[in-house]
């Protein structure tokens, strides 16, 4: 081992440190933009407690779709300027486009599953969509969503700063690694 370069210990700490940082920042914005789909999906398809069915009762996979697009633009700020902000792309528009592609996918997944129970179990229940849609369909979504955001959508260079602050928390004496090729001090 050189002195400039840290432990595979100290590597593998640093690693495990990040993901889990970004799977904990993953999962609130997650849980917000949840709230988000969930509550829309909701009142257009079942209305207000109380008041009449919503807009879009008849229509329940539109329900989805619109609430999830709501939800997705939510989540890809949310996940771009804070869970992933170190590992940022320049280039907005592709990342967008991306972070789209792999929602329409993560959406494919729970409107089968909404489909499914909707169409083929008959079940038209606000509980019966909730779960199918905004439960198992969510959570096959969310862990698709994540592996694709952080392999194809958020894929740039861990920044220089990120990876400091990482041995700092972890309590090594050695000053961390190397920042990556094309990424200066200040993080650009």
């Amino acid at each position: 081992m050189t002195p400039d370069r840290p432990s595979l210990l100290t590597r593998l700490r640093n690693a495990y440190d990040i993901l889990a940082r970004e799977v904990a920042k993953f999962g609130t914005i997650g849980a917000l933009a949840f709230v988000v789909d969930a509550a829309i999906y909701n009142l257009l398809a079942f209305g207000l407690p109380g008041g009449e069915q919503g807009v879009l009762h008849a229509h329940p996979l539109t329900a989805k779709v619109i609430a999830t697009a709501v939800a997705t633009v939510f989540s890809w700020l949310g996940n771009r300027l804070w869970t992933f902000r170190h590992r940022r792309s320049q280039a907005v528009a592709h990342e967008f486009a991306l972070f789209v592609v792999f929602n329409v996918l993560g959406l494919a997944i729970a409107l089968a599953c909404l489909a499914f129970s909707r169409y083929v179990l008959g079940l038209d229940s606000q509980l019966a969509d909730n779960v199918s849609g905004n439960g198992v369909g969510l959570v096959l979504g969310t862990l698709f969503r994540f592996w694709a955001y952080r392999s194809f959508v958020f894929r740039g260079e861990l920044e220089a700063e990120e990876l400091e602050v990482t041995d700092r928390a972890v309590g090594e004496g050695d000053a961390g690694p190397a920042a990556p090729q094309g990424v200066s001090a200040s993080g650009r």
